[in-house]
């Protein structure tokens, strides 16, 4: 009988997700514990299974080598960046991973950040806290320039939202997706144009070595002094100190950030700014999103495929 191993402390513990794996898989060791697991405590959990559902667990050539019985991780959630691909190739371990399965969720959360940040809604609610009853004066996102960075699921999902509330839509990415763009009015730029036109800046982009600090202090000195920054993505993608400098002095109007470099964030001056709006990596976390992610894991773990199939064509090499 195949053994599966959940490392996964969300799946873990929703019923509905377990019953459906119990019903497919009946010897399943589920991370009951609560305990994040990593290094040798990971390796142990992983020990004498073959098949696994990982979510923000580290894989790479030190946790494979370890474990020569495990041939097929099915990935909980829709990043790949935890996984180091060229290592599962290597031992012989396959993927099952389906993108884009949370993307409606996040595109909700971006929509949501958007308005709030226009609107001013984190300063005003925590000064009516405080006991100041005063009006701000915000902008509509109804005919905003919004321009996204990454037109990947996401960011696909996101341009008919915008465009529902009269948006012009910028996009920027390395691949070219001119159908797409044609259908739905989006106009493709270059990311220095896109950061200077645009109002509202949506991040949608894999954290690698492409993408590290891309967003960097030089960059952000070309966004409008007006202009509303949201990572929804992941931490690594902007230069945090530089963001908050930015913020402090008015050279950028405000921030939402989903995710951040490191997890939980440290810097506090940053996170308690008015014009910062900050969360914790909730993007996906709807429950129709985690049900559909957990569900793609479940699947993956029977329609697993080369792990080097995953990257772009020009990489697999």
């Amino acid at each position: 009988m195949t053994r599966v191993a959940v490392t996964s402390r969300s799946f873990s513990r929703h019923p509905v997700m377990r019953a459906e794996l119990l019903d497919r898989y009946p010897d399943v060791t589920f991370n009951d514990s609560g305990s994040s697991l990593a290094g040798q405590a990971l390796i142990d959990f992983l020990g004498g299974h073959e098949k696994a559902i990982t979510a923000l667990e580290v894989i790479d050539e030190t946790l494979l080598a370890a474990l020569p019985e495990l041939k097929v991780i099915g990935k909980y959630g829709v990043g790949l960046d935890m996984l180091d691909l060229r290592a599962m190739q290597r031992h012989g371990v396959k993927l099952g991973w389906t993108g884009g399965v949370n993307k409606r969720s996040v595109s909700e959360l971006v929509i949501s950040c958007a308005i709030a940040l226009l609107r001013h809604v984190p300063a005003a609610n925590e000064e009516v806290k405080n006991g100041t009853f005063r009006q701000h004066l915000g902008r509509q996102l109804s005919g905003r320039t919004v321009g996204i960075v990454g037109c990947g699921h996401i960011g696909k999902d996101l341009v008919p939202l915008l465009k529902a509330f009269g948006c012009d839509v910028l996009a920027h990415d390395i691949l070219d997706f001119p159908a797409f763009y044609a259908e739905h009015g989006v106009r493709p730029v270059a990311l220095e144009a896109l950061l200077r036109d645009a109002e509202i800046v949506t991040l949608h982009l894999p954290l690698d070595n492409s993408t590290r600090g891309m967003i960097n202090a030089e960059r952000l000195d070309l966004m409008r002094p007006d202009a509303v920054l949201i990572n929804m993505a992941r931490g690594g993608l902007v230069d945090e100190a530089a963001l908050k400098q930015r913020l402090l002095d008015g050279r950028l109007a405000a921030a939402g950030f989903d995710v951040f470099s490191p997890e939980p964030p440290e810097d506090r001056e940053l996170l308690n700014l008015p014009n910062m709006l900050a969360i914790p990596h909730i993007g996906g976390s709807s429950e129709e999103a985690v049900l559909a992610m957990g569900r793609a894991a479940i699947a993956g773990l029977d329609e697993a495929r080369e792990a080097m199939s995953y990257l772009p064509a020009g990489d697999q090499t």
